[in-house]
């Protein structure tokens, strides 16, 4: 049991971090290894019919200018590839390739395993409480 005086910042931050240290070598034994964590953001919000660098930006929290920096390495490495936006002559779309795919579904299947083993140790009800609070958490409130 954690002391009262750590605060739940540190304690979201660590648990971010050994999930992600275990996410990107599981990546990595599975042949991904160029894939880095600031690499997250593209393929976590790329959905299936693509999104404009603009919009992963936003999702991101990030500049536009950093976004199309780690699209761009995507896509130099086969992960993503851009296509014309048909809404908008100017823009394009950001849409992961087949490998591209197989590093999320890495990724999911890596939390998704975490997720498993966090409710033998805790309980599954004490995950799906965790989960609520964790959304409730990261409501509009937050600035």
């Amino acid at each position: 049991m954690h002391e009262n005086n750590i605060r739940i910042g540190r304690l979201l931050g660590d648990a971010y971090e050994a999930w992600q240290r275990g996410a990107y070598a599981a990546l990595a034994e599975s042949g991904f290894a160029d894939i880095r964590p600031a690499h997250s953001p593209v393929l976590r919000f790329v959905g299936e019919q693509g999104a404009r660098v603009v919009d992963l930006a936003e999702q991101a929290r990030m500049t536009k200018q950093s976004m199309s920096y780690l699209v761009s390495a995507l896509e130099q490495s086969g992960y993503v590839s851009l296509t014309a936006d048909p809404d908008d002559g100017r823009a394009r779309l950001v849409h992961l390739t087949a490998k591209g795919n197989q590093a999320r579904d890495v990724l999911i299947g890596h939390s998704l395993a975490l997720e498993e083993r966090l409710a033998a140790r805790i309980g599954k009800d004490r995950v799906e409480d965790l989960r609520e609070l964790l959304a409730e958490a990261t409501g509009p409130w937050l600035p």
